[in-house]
């Protein structure tokens, strides 16, 4: 039993395609992300996966699998059992599934071991602490301290333009979410070593930096809380409600200075992260 129907559904769904097609080849699943670690929200959260084979599948089963299964918000890796007793680095690229697409060549990194070791969910196969599941600090936290520049900084850079694509998405709600909850995570992991949720990320940020980010983390938190906030026009369109309607449920006056400390807390927290990495 997974946390919420709409997860079963899906994971029902999906075994049924992957067994019709080729029958015995997923031999363990295991959700990870929002799921596993108690934040899933059924109006905003993918449902991420690690799906586990004997051996990498034969070439096209696996399009065929996630063709049949359409535009799920089911997202997640294909790894072999000998995979997960490995370094992710050593793997090179692995089959990557996204809302009916599959990527070949899709990138692995050790977020996804640390968290199926310490948090994954069953839905087939053993149980992750009957498994020998690779698993180094150190690594990941080099890893997440990368990241924190390859990803995050560029992503703020990039949102500082408005005419960008990330620069409108930074206007609406989804943005605000993504961006204050991502480098909160990534902080949280550098100071403790272990994964958060959205959720647990922003509850982390509220006790760790001075008050004056309270409210933009609060404002993050609302939003999560909501589940409303997508990456599409709609969703952001509808926002503008949540500034200028009655009642006003955001704590900002408007989207633009609501973005403005957005990318200013994201500045703030990727060098707060790099300091405790040192």
């Amino acid at each position: 039993m997974t946390p919420h129907p709409k997860i079963d559904a899906i994971v029902e769904t999906y075994l049924s395609l992957a067994d019709a097609e080729a029958p015995g080849l997923v031999e363990g699943l295991y959700l990870e992300g929002s799921a596993a670690l108690g934040d899933y929200r059924p109006g905003t959260s993918d449902v991420d996966f690690v799906a586990v084979t004997a051996r990498p599948p034969a070439a096209g089963v696996l399009e065929r699998i996630h063709t049949k299964l359409g535009a799920h918000p089911f997202e997640g890796v294909y790894l072999t059992w000998d995979d997960l007793g490995r370094d992710p680095a050593e793997l090179g690229e692995r089959p990557h599934a996204r809302a009916g697409r599959l990527n070949r060549h899709g990138a692995v990194n050790p977020v996804t071991w640390h968290t199926l070791a310490r948090h994954g969910l069953t839905c087939r196969g053993p149980k992750p602490e009957e498994l020998e599941i690779w698993n180094d600090p150190s690594v990941l936290a080099a890893w997440t301290d990368r990241n924190l520049d390859g990803y995050w900084r560029r992503l703020v850079t990039r949102a500082s333009n408005l005419a960008s694509p990330w620069g409108l998405t930074c206007l609406g709600g989804y943005g605000a979410v993504w961006v204050v909850t991502g480098v909160a995570r990534l902080h949280y992991t550098l100071a403790t070593g272990e994964i958060t949720s959205k959720t647990g990320a922003g509850r982390h940020a509220l006790v760790t930096f001075p008050e004056r980010w309270h409210r933009v983390v609060n404002e993050a938190l609302r939003l999560r809380e909501e589940d409303a906030a997508l990456p599409t026009l709609a969703s952001a369109v509808s926002g503008l409600g949540d500034h200028f309607g009655t009642p006003r449920r955001s704590l900002y006056g408007s989207p633009f200075e609501r973005k403005r400390d957005v990318l200013d807390f994201a500045d703030q927290a990727i060098t707060a992260g790099h300091a405790l990495h040192g």
